[in-house]
């Protein structure tokens, strides 16, 4: 079943290509038909991996003033499920095919202050909401967590560009990020948007929800290959089509039962918008939840599941089986 997203499917062709970290690599992109493109925005692109075609999300890090040049930064990790490397493997000259922007993580301006809070490579969501908030005269704090300076991409240019608006905790300087501390530290009036991966969400929410703040005033954004364990192969079930399929450690649940002729329904395919939940009728193993849409009641009740991120794992010598019905 098709995505929700008004998408506007374009061609572009790779302009440059930059290794910005040993594991970050900038790709920028001229577009056919430039569109505006607003803090948050993010463009879909049809990669083929694996013999098959597929589609990929990547963050707007940066775009030209008329939108005829857009920036993306992949992350190789040793999680993803292919498309960092086929991305990463561009070179200028290409062609490709991309949506317009598309936008699940818009800036709202006009509150009183704001902190952005990136993990990672998250920090690609944050570059255009804090340059359009200092453009305006926002009272705004970007927090940059990662690693090592050296595998955070942006970092100087941040500095550069952000002074000490930018507060930078890399970990193997000892500057770990208390995460209670920095939601501890804010005015109720304050908004806060996150991106990074799924133990900095989880986090984030438990401070935010201990301290009762607003809760429209937490936004969020995630990847969807970040969970807290390592990806293992399992068997999904759907008893009333008759289907039986397997899980590699390399695909999310959505893409297996979409390659094995389910009928599927989705959106967002990062967990956030919760349109692609089944229900679980039997689970041998465990849920790895890797969404920010359930509440902690509903994760724990192991029920039902987002199926475009989670996971299902169990311990090794024994195969992890889960039975689902798609609602």
């Amino acid at each position: 079943m098709a995505s929700a997203h008004r998408e506007v499917w374009q061609g572009g062709t790779v302009a440059a290509v930059r290794q910005l970290t040993a594991e970050i690599r900038r790709i920028e992109i001229d577009v056919d038909s430039p569109a505006r493109v607003d803090p948050g925005a993010h463009v879909d692109l049809r990669l083929t991996i694996g013999g098959a075609p597929d589609r990929r999300s990547y963050s707007i890090v940066d775009a030209s003033p008329d939108g005829g040049r857009i920036a993306v930064s992949v992350y190789a990790s040793p999680v993803s499920r292919g498309g960092a490397a086929v991305v990463n493997a561009l070179a200028p000259g290409d062609r490709v095919q991309l949506t317009q922007p598309l936008n699940d993580f818009p800036l709202r301006l006009g509150a009183p202050s704001y902190v952005l809070l990136a993990g990672g490579v998250g920090i690609t969501a944050m570059v255009g909401m804090a340059d359009r908030l200092q453009r305006i005269g926002a009272d705004y704090r970007l927090v940059y967590a990662g690693r090592s300076r050296p595998l955070m991409a942006y970092v100087d240019d941040l500095g550069r560009r952000h002074g000490d608006r930018l507060v930078v905790h890399a970990r193997d300087e000892g500057a770990t990020m208390s995460v209670p501390a920095l939601v501890g530290g804010l005015d109720p009036s304050t908004e806060m948007y996150v991106c990074g991966p799924i133990r900095l969400m989880d986090a984030v929410r438990r401070a935010w929800i201990e301290r009762e703040l607003p809760v429209a005033n937490l936004r969020m954004e995630t990847f969807g290959n970040s969970g807290w364990f390592d990806a293992q192969e399992f068997t999904v079930r759907i008893p009333a089509i008759g289907l039986e399929t397997r899980v590699a450690p390399h695909q999310s649940m959505l893409e297996a039962l979409e390659a094995a002729g389910a009928d599927m329904l989705y959106d967002c395919r990062k967990g956030e918008c919760g349109l692609c939940e089944v229900r679980v009728t039997s689970l041998a193993g465990d849920i790895d939840h890797r969404d920010v849409f359930y509440s902690e009641r509903q994760r724990n009740a192991r029920a039902k599941m987002c199926c475009c991120v989670s996971r299902v794992v169990a311990p090794a010598g024994t195969d992890a089986v889960v039975t689902i019905i798609t609602t």
